[in-house]
Formats: structure tokens, sequence, C-alpha cells
């Protein structure tokens, strides 16, 4: 049996939600660019996914993702 008090909370975290949504968000408005013919925003939104990978990662430094001092986990 799985022992929910040894969850690391995959994703679970401001860090994680905040990263998941940027990359959404750049993914949906790449492919909506793409089918338009835009390459200047297909390239835009690449850079964002790149932005939300760099924010999600800062954040987690910071101490917003799991394990980190500012974040706390949630009881289901």
């Amino acid at each position: 049996m799985s022992d929910h008090n040894t969850d690391p909370g995959h994703g679970h975290s401001p860090a994680a939600w905040t990263a998941v949504t940027i990359m959404l968000v750049a993914f949906a408005a790449g492919t909506l660019a793409f089918w338009f013919d835009m390459p200047a925003l297909v390239w835009a939104s690449a850079g964002l996914l790149v932005v939300g990978l760099i924010v999600g990662w800062i954040m987690a430094k910071v101490g917003y993702g799991v394990g980190g001092h500012r974040y706390t986990p949630k009881d289901h």
C-alpha cells in the first residue's frame, strides 16, 4: 500500500501551477498562431514557453516549490 505521508506532492505547488499555466497559454497561443500562419507569434509563443519554465524554476528556488519554506501542503 502507498503511504500518503511520503508522497512528495508532484506538481501540487504554486511554482508548478504557475509554470504549467504559463506554458499552457504559450502552447495554445502558438498552436493558434501556427494555424493562422503567423510565424512571429509562433516564435513568441515558443519564447513564452521557455519563460514559463524559468518562472517555475525561480519560484521553486525562492521556496514556492514542493518542500519549499513558503509552500504549505494541503490535506486531501
